[in-house]
């Protein structure tokens, strides 16, 4: 995320480890020795502390956060601007640390989380771009929860905050891009969807209250960030050069959706500069869309060491100080890092920023912890104070982590049904590649401690007997022992390899230069499948996706499986999937491109859109029309699934009368368009699809059912576009209605040229499978 540049972090801890008091988040003793953390608002240890209004639980937080403000000196709130933030002993206020990971599972990455003896890891979820491709809003929000609980459990006992900074919510627009990994993927619905599900799920009280936080999320990084290290073009330095329709379009509308449904509260926004400006000094991109359009209820965050890279490697201002006043005056409260508390105190003598602007942030960073919990003393004592190592590693969520790993897993071939593998004909195994015996790369970057590993290797022996070779010293491959290799696929009834990359191809500051598989890879596989005497099975370890058309085509390669970055129980869900126990029915969730694709189409062009004048081919599946490895949504199942449409309207009819929230002054009618509709995701017109979804198969399988649209051609509109999804789970001859709500304004307008909002007029064509139904809109 935005937490990177882990050398300049780690200078940044350790130049304040000095002030980092003993408590609840920042223990200082050894994890084996035991002591009382302090706590804010600790009555019971300080008495005196209940005269603080800020510690008066039953006041309003803000009468609680002006009480609190109004106590500190300056250079005490200036010490509340940055990640480490100091404690203030003579109020009873420790030390905090703002900066804990929670990507996938509880991570050790900041300064927040700490493993220990007592507790020596946590679960390890699937990657995001897997779990994403469960396209499973449900499981999204449950593995949420299952991590905030955790979360909560670890913070009880002194190992963990309660600001964790994630989801990453960022576009998989360009398929070399190290951290697409950490998304769900290139669709704007898709990823608008995940993000309230997990933000959800971290956030919400089991008693529903709004201004309560279990944990507080944060959406990164905004915005238009997806280049981090890619030939001479790096993130700190990188303008992204973006056009008001892609913004609107493409790259805003997940952050949307974590602000306005998904009431986050925390948005980071990122190292790239947009348009020419430091996203982190901004005032139109954080007070102005964040603040005022979106009404965030929480804090702004800066990348690690943003504000720093605006001086030092943007040299966007002068000095240190006016780059700290530009950040704090755009709307930034809170800096990743230490810079702001460096240079504040200077920057308010200099006149660049008063008081009042330094208040104003500091009030955003405590609101949140008052929603937290943070002062209200024991958390002991308050919701969830029963939490505690049990309920770290607990079977349910070592299960939940094994689960989301099936469900995310697609199966990309599988000629003549070769999987799944019979344990009663398939007697011996070969499990091949450099991924086959992997433990840490299953779980990808911003990771914790697993609680266990449990390897494709081992997960694949525990059915039938295997025999390992890794084919390669390393993921590299720069040599592969094709010997060794292809005599054990000659000897053994079937083939799995494992392949792939690990975060030494793909990484945070490391983008991929193509979409080969690495070194020799690629020559393994071929060769292993040309010996081997009964069905090989390509499995592909990855963030991202690759031109595997060599396999694809290769009729000696009977079945090709996606597995993502699995997890901890990755071992498990491969050999499940592999062995029939689990039927799949995960879909990709961006798209796999040929080698040709990127040779023409360098990472810093930010178009979305094709330009016919220079050849430019345009970027994902909603305007990409060239050809394909795999497509978005690609997936097969062991069974099949049938549409049926029972109903959808042929024909909508918008009335726009003077009531209509439509109609102002700011209406159009151009060409096909019709008004501009500012208020789009407040109302309009509403109608239902409804469709019948029939298991034809002979056994139970989950299925997506996708309903897409393709818009009348104006205003450089999607080849066709997300609507809804929704998951469901079929026994064998079990079919079901599945409904979809689409309003007109909000589902069917589009992004024109200077970012507004209008119906499209005309003919809208609806997909759902193999199914289309035209659908006409008029005024």
């Amino acid at each position: 995320m935005g937490c990177s540049r882990q050398t300049s972090r780690n200078r940044a801890l350790s130049s304040v480890s000095t002030l980092v008091l003993c408590f609840v988040l920042c223990i200082s003793e050894p994890s084996n020795v035991k002591s009382s953390p302090v706590f804010a608002c600790d009555v019971s240890g300080n008495p005196s502390l209940a005269g603080f209004g800020f510690c008066i639980t039953g006041l309003k937080a803000e009468a609680r956060v002006t009480d609190l403000v109004g106590r500190l000196t300056l250079e005490e709130k200036i010490g509340f601007l940055v990640s480490q933030a100091n404690g203030v002993s003579r109020l009873g206020i420790p030390a905090y640390s703002w900066w804990s990971e929670a990507l996938h599972g509880v991570s050790n990455q900041g300064g927040g989380v700490k493993f220990s003896d007592q507790v020596p890891g946590a679960t390890s979820f699937p990657q995001v771009i897997l779990t994403a491709a469960s396209f499973n809003e449900s499981l999204i929000q449950a593995i949420g929860k299952a991590v905030s609980t955790e979360a909560r459990a670890m913070y009880n006992v002194g190992l963990a905050g309660l600001t964790f900074w994630s989801p990453n919510v960022n576009i998989f627009r360009d398929p070399r891009w190290g951290r697409g990994q950490e998304t769900p993927g290139e669709d704007p619905t898709l990823t608008s969807k995940y993000a309230v599900a997990y933000v959800k799920g971290l956030q919400e009280t089991d008693g529903g209250d709004p201004n309560r936080l279990k944990v507080a999320a944060c959406c990164k990084h905004y915005t238009a960030y997806d280049v981090d290290n890619w030939k001479d073009v790096h993130r700190f330095t990188f303008n992204a050069v973006v056009n008001q329709q892609d913004m609107d379009d493409t790259f805003q509308p997940p952050f949307k959706s974590c602000v306005v449904d998904a009431n986050v509260a925390s948005v980071m926004c990122s190292y790239n500069q947009v348009n020419g400006k430091p996203t982190c000094a901004d005032p139109d991109l954080l007070s102005g869309v964040i603040r005022r359009q979106w009404k965030l209820n929480g804090y702004i965050v800066s990348d690690c060491d943003s504000v720093e890279v605006v001086y030092k490697n943007q040299h966007y201002t002068k000095t240190p100080e006016e780059a700290v006043a530009k950040s704090i005056l755009a709307g930034l409260d809170l800096d990743c890092g230490s810079f702001s508390g460096q240079h504040a105190m200077e920057a308010v003598k200099a006149g660049l920023v008063n008081e009042s602007a330094i208040d104003k942030a500091i009030s955003n960073n405590f609101a949140t912890l008052m929603r937290l919990g943070f002062f209200d003393g024991d958390p002991k004592k308050q919701l969830y104070g029963d939490l505690g190592p049990k309920d770290v590693c607990s079977v349910e969520n070592q299960e939940l982590a094994r689960e989301a790993a099936r469900q995310g897993i697609v199966l990309l071939k599988n000629s003549a049904g070769s999987l799944p593998l019979s344990p009663s004909s398939i007697k011996t195994l070969a499990v091949i590649g450099p991924n086959a015996n992997a433990t840490v790369t299953m779980i990808g970057n911003y990771n914790g401690t697993p609680c266990k590993y449990t390897t494709p290797l081992q997960g694949l022996a525990a059915t039938v007997s295997a025999t390992y070779h890794p084919g390669c010293s390393n993921m590299a491959c720069a040599e592969a022992d094709l010997d060794s290799a292809t005599a054990l696929a000659a000897s053994t009834d079937a083939v799995v390899l494992l392949m792939g990359t690990n975060l030494s191809i793909e990484n945070e500051d490391l983008d991929r230069l193509d979409l080969n598989l690495p070194g020799k890879q690629q020559e393994l596989v071929t060769q292993v499948a040309k010996a081997a005497k009964g069905p090989v099975v390509l499995a592909i370890m990855s963030g991202g996706g690759f031109d595997i058309t060599f396999a694809k085509n290769d009729e000696k390669i009977t079945s090709i499986l996606w597995v993502g970055f699995p997890g901890e129980a990755g071992g498990l869900a491969i050999a499940d999937v592999i062995f029939g126990r689990y039927n799949p029915g995960g879909k990709l969730p961006m798209t796999w491109y040929p080698q040709s694709y990127v040779e023409k189409v360098p990472m810093s062009n930010m178009n979305m859109r094709p330009d016919e004048s220079t050849g430019y081919p345009g970027r994902t599946y909603r305007f990409y029309a060239g050809e394909t490895v795999y497509a978005f949504g690609d997936g097969m199942s062991y069974t099949q699934f049938d549409h049926r449409l029972i109903r959808a309207p042929r024909l909508v009819s918008l009335r726009l009368d003077e009531s209509h929230h439509c109609r102002s002054s700011e209406c159009q009618s151009l060409d096909s368009i019709g008004p501009h509709c500012e208020s789009a995701a407040e109302g309009g017109s509403e109608f239902e699809v409804q469709l019948n979804v029939r298991n034809a198969g002979d056994r139970e399988g989950s299925h997506t059912v996708f309903l897409f649209t393709t818009p009348p051609a104006v205003h450089r509109s999607p080849i066709k576009h997300l609507l809804r999804f929704e998951k469901v789970r079929l026994g064998k001859n079990e079919e079901a209605v599945v409904k979809f709500k689409v309003n007109v304004c909000k589902d069917l307008s589009v992004v024109d040229e200077i970012g507004n909002r209008k119906i499209a007029l005309g003919e809208h064509l609806l997909h759902v499978g193999s199914l289309k139904h035209s659908l006409n809109i008029r005024v």
